[in-house]
């Protein structure tokens, strides 16, 4: 996760940017903005706060990376923060002509720079595109004061209140957004992104349309692709290659897994099929099944790699662990599978749970 305690904004512009399907326009700042200590701290909580994620992108392009319209003007920023604020009118134009599903809101985009930032234990600078599109309402109380008078040791007055509704963005709550970090420049450097509206058929623009970015290969994305691919082994090919396979067989092999990536620094194809799956025949059928899958999806997955932390406790929420039985039951399988037998009798299927305590 970026690091951004001793970080702070030099530079910021903003604009206003609408949806171009219905031709709403933009509207273009002629100054980047002066800011005192006060907001300077909230606009970087603002900011920053919602990048928690481990899991990094680059810029892309099809043919050549220097097509990439947002690369350019990060890049071109880096090289001469001077240029910001014409850089950041370029990239409003851009994400303007991105904009073109009407479902798509109009809002307010800011391009910020700042400096003295860690990533991955390195210092460098960052450039951020940041989007609000929601606004909220908040109250304001004022009050004229009429008259003090003193009462034993306090102060108190007399005084007329009044309360106001206003609207306005909530900097607990950013729209979207996505950091530039100024290293891996020829590879399209390493960016962040965050995406809270990222709902229905408009959902493809920031990302796509706009940034037109991939995930970067790391250590995030390795452990990510191959916990997946297990999964979906464990979940879709495993029941159908081989013959009585139960629900409490799934749940076994899938907690098996995750307790090998929390166990373990670095990831060895050998030694996960050793431990994890066991037998040789299951362990051919698995690296069948991977190999088919990195071909139909167009990735490559390495043998061997360091496990990230943050990738298992993501991809482990998705594993399911639960056997259903009709809406009656659900059995939650967490430990030793031999301590679960399974059969039918006259009365129906059935599952015999073996343990010691009782909670």
């Amino acid at each position: 996760m970026p690091l951004f305690e001793s970080s702070s904004i030099t530079s910021v512009a903003v604009h206003r940017v609408g949806n171009k399907q219905t031709d709403e326009g933009y509207i273009l700042s002629a100054k980047t903005q002066k800011l005192n200590e006060q907001l300077q701290d909230l606009l970087v909580q603002y900011f920053i706060s919602p990048f928690k994620a481990e899991e990094y992108y680059t810029f892309y392009d099809d043919n050549n990376l220097e097509m990439n319209e947002v690369y350019r003007i990060a890049r071109n920023i880096f090289d001469d923060p001077d240029c910001l604020l014409e850089e950041s009118q370029n990239a409003v134009r851009h994400l303007y002509d991105a904009c073109t599903h009407p479902n798509i809101k109009s809002g307010d985009f800011f391009v910020v720079y700042f400096n003295q930032c860690q990533l991955n234990g390195e210092t460098t600078n960052a450039v951020g595109f940041f989007k609000s599109e929601n606004k909220s309402h908040f109250l304001k109380v004022g009050h004229s004061e009429e008259e003090w008078s003193r009462e034993e040791g306090s102060r108190s007055a007399a005084a007329q209140f009044n309360i106001d509704i206003d609207k306005g963005i909530d900097i607990n709550k950013l729209d979207k957004g996505a950091l530039i970090f100024n290293t891996e420049a020829d590879k399209g450097f390493v960016v962040s992104v965050v995406d809270n509206t990222n709902r229905g058929i408009d959902a493809a623009y920031w990302k796509d349309n706009f940034l037109h970015i991939k995930q970067r290969q790391d250590e995030f994305y390795n452990t990510h692709q191959v916990m997946q691919v297990y999964k979906k082994f464990v979940t879709d090919e495993f029941p159908d290659k081989f013959e009585n396979v139960h629900k409490a067989d799934q749940a076994d092999m899938l907690n098996r897994s995750v307790d090998f990536f929390k166990n373990n620094d670095s990831f060895d194809m050998d030694d996960f099929t050793r431990d994890v799956i066991g037998q040789p025949e299951i362990i051919d059928s698995f690296r069948q099944f991977s190999e088919q899958y990195q071909q139909e999806n167009d990735i490559q997955l390495p043998q061997t790699f360091d496990i990230s932390e943050g990738a298992v406790k993501k991809q482990a929420r998705s594993y399911k662990s639960v056997i259903k039985l009709d809406k009656n039951f659900h059995i939650y399988v967490h430990g030793d599978r031999k301590l679960i037998e399974q059969g039918e009798d006259e009365k129906g299927k059935y599952y015999k749970v073996y343990y010691n305590e009782e909670s």
